[in-house]
């Protein structure tokens, strides 16, 4: 049986709404945003082919659920009372189709960056705990090609993303996926605390001590089975902001 599809004031679609705007507002408090750019996404859940993102030229401190835009898979605007930045539409629009990702948070958070400015590109993720919950998730996009301004180059960057959660956009910064806003944005901000203390113990000039690879899965396998601190840490987010 096809699922309705969600009408864009449907209350579960407001709520994904508020979601969405409060992981925005909390990447803004956790100094993960930058300028006007960057964008959060995520899917309905109705299967109609369409996601909710933020709007163009609004910084994330300000984003309420009535600034939320909603878009389809080709990256038309069909709802919403702002436009779309076009970068926007090009990356989330071929994330969402091609690699089958529910939410989609994009941005050029500094010590991700930093990391996606070196030759690994990336996290080393036998390194500290925050690291290793990401080990066997990430992959690397190596090759910096421009901004998105068109759907083949938004493409690229989901075909080289594949079916991990984590890529790192070399020269240029990070996306990570999940299939809860929740769950992805808890993702994001440990990502950037991994990647600012492998930052902060390579400018100690020190030789680095990653860890085992199997304890590094290790690690990400009990991380991953205690989402319960995401949803908490989230739940916390909306109590303060």
């Amino acid at each position: 049986m096809t699922t309705p599809a969600l009408d864009f004031d449907a209350p579960p679609v407001r709520r994904l709404r508020a979601d969405l705007a409060l992981a925005l507002r909390a990447a803004a408090h956790h100094g993960l945003a930058e300028g006007v750019c960057n964008h959060f996404s995520i899917e309905l859940p109705d299967g109609s082919e369409r996601f909710l993102l933020n709007p163009r030229g609004l910084l994330w401190a300000e984003v309420q659920a009535d600034d939320i835009v909603l878009v389809d898979f080709h990256g038309h605007k069909l709802a919403g009372r702002h436009e779309v930045e076009p970068t926007a539409m090009f990356i989330h629009a071929a994330v969402h189709r091609l690699s089958g990702q529910a939410c989609v948070l994009h941005t050029h958070m500094p010590y991700a960056t930093a990391l996606t400015l070196t030759q690994a590109r990336a996290l080393d993720t036998r390194l500290s705990q925050n690291a290793m919950r990401f080990h066997g998730r990430l992959a690397v996009d190596a090759h910096y090609n421009g901004l998105a301004l068109d759907h083949g180059e938004g493409e690229r960057i989901a075909r080289a993303m594949g079916s991990a959660e984590v890529c790192f956009l070399g020269n240029h910064g990070v996306i990570v996926c999940g299939a809860r806003i929740d769950h992805a944005y808890d993702d994001l901000y440990y990502l950037e605390r991994a990647c600012m203390a492998q930052v902060l113990a390579a400018s100690s000039g020190s030789p680095l001590a990653p860890v085992a690879d199997e304890l590094a899965a290790s690690v990400a396998a009990q991380t991953l089975g205690e989402r319960l601190q995401s949803e908490l840490f989230f739940e916390a987010l909306r109590r303060q902001l």
